[in-house]
């Protein structure tokens, strides 16, 4: 039986016809009618960028709970249930008070268009007001300048994590474009912390801030961060602080790490919280060794991995985690939407991977067929197959190479597929 607000979100998908139409007026004509809780909120950090933003809020919200600080998050897509969405000073929120706020937004909204995104944001708005916390850490849906998360008139702070290609149907084919749009976020004299950009990207943002008197906190610029040895090391303005490797894989991970801990240093936290946020931080579906469950039951000698990524850049970053492995035959589980640069995607993999099974996303109307994507992992340099389920294409890997390394990959809503089961 469905939970009450499983009910609710159904309802909801409903409301506009469209998943994404990026604009604020519906936004701002229900927050109006909720009492507009945007203004009655924490401290806000408002996080933007095509990758990294997720692993950056992971470890941001690690190191201000190791501080003793009570933090709201909230993050999309979930990979479970929609409760993931939202935490309430640290705790996933309850299913009694998801139901409530639900169904008071959808009363307020009284049956005029608004998209899915926008309705859901507002309630976690509304819950994050409620509830008492230090800080909320709001991630953007996409985008940023017309995102339903940009309502919050002065942040403490925002962020702008690396931006690259990614929906370039709602955000433009050009970088710049598309940094124009995760720029959206910055707000007039309040800092911005941004990480590795591209140049292009970079004067669009350098350019936004100005204008906006924003004091602008760059990666190599303002801050830096390296690996050493099995560490690393990040400066800044206030000096240098070395901490231990972040526990989320790959080495994009310490450029991510650093964004955290530029923003934890300048909200004037010493280097104990970004110890912590380096190594307490955990978020799922990246890089994430799986230890049970039923496809490692049926196949115990392999060695099983998920990742949600699925941009050309999440390839790039997957590829070098994958090469600094123990050496062992790797090879891809792969889905991904219609609506991703798959083979851009596949491309860097191609190098590091014996091969890939193609599988449709499960129940999901957008997904590229195995058909279609086992094309694409062959234009891309794989020896690619398909196969009609998961389970299916396991078991083609484990006829070839028993103690596989096998990584299932190229979708959050695959990844959420696989965590059902494997959580």
């Amino acid at each position: 039986m469905n939970a009450r607000s499983d009910v609710i979100l159904e309802r909801m998908m409903a409301l506009h016809p469209k998943v994404i139409d990026l604009t604020l007026d519906r936004v701002w004509r229900l927050l109006n009618r909720l009492g507009n809780p945007q203004d009655q909120l924490p401290p806000v950090i408002h996080i933007a960028g095509t990758n990294g933003k997720g692993s950056t809020l992971a470890m941001l919200r690690a190191g201000l709970q190791a501080a003793g600080k009570r933090v709201h998050a909230y993050t999309s897509p979930h990979l479970v249930r929609f409760h993931e969405r939202i935490r309430l000073a640290g705790k996933l929120i309850a299913e009694d008070a998801l139901a409530d706020l639900l169904d008071e937004c959808e009363t307020a909204n009284a049956g005029e268009p608004i998209t899915y995104f926008e309705i859901t944001t507002c309630a976690a708005l509304l819950a994050f007001a409620r509830t008492p916390a230090d800080y909320v850490l709001l991630e953007v849906g996409l985008g940023g300048r017309l995102d339903a998360t940009n309502v919050i008139a002065k942040p403490a702070l925002t962020i702008i994590t690396p931006v690259s290609m990614d929906h370039e149907a709602f955000l433009g084919n050009r970088i710049e474009d598309i940094a124009t749009e995760k720029a959206g976020i910055i707000k007039s004299q309040i800092p911005v912390i941004v990480g590795r950009q591209h140049e292009a990207a970079l004067e669009v943002i350098e350019r936004k801030a100005s204008g906006l008197r924003a004091p602008l906190c760059a990666l190599g610029q303002h801050w830096h961060v390296a690996p050493e040895w099995d560490g690393m090391v990040f400066q800044d303005e206030n000096g240098l602080v070395q901490l231990p490797r972040p526990v989320l894989l790959g080495t994009h991970q310490i450029e991510n790490a650093g964004a955290a801990i530029a923003a934890l240093r300048r909200l004037g936290f010493g280097a104990e919280v970004c110890e912590a946020a380096v190594t307490h931080a955990t978020w799922a579906a990246r890089m994430q060794k799986l230890q049970r469950g039923p496809l490692i039951d049926t196949a115990p000698d392999i060695e099983l991995w998920l990742d949600g990524g699925h941009n050309p850049a999440a390839g790039r970053a997957m590829a070098q985690v994958l090469s600094g492995l123990a050496n062992r035959p790797t090879y891809l589980i792969c889905g991904m939407l219609n609506t991703k640069a798959a083979v851009d995607y596949l491309r860097p993999l191609a190098e590091v991977v014996e091969g890939m099974v193609a599988v449709t996303i499960p129940d999901q109307e957008n997904a590229l067929s195995a058909s279609t994507l086992a094309e694409a992992g062959q234009k891309a340099g794989l020896r690619a197959s398909k196969a009609d389920t998961i389970g299916a294409a396991l078991g083609m890997i484990i006829q070839e190479a028993p103690d596989a390394r096998v990584v299932i990959c190229g979708s959050l809503y695959l990844a959420g597929n696989i965590l059902q089961e494997h959580g």
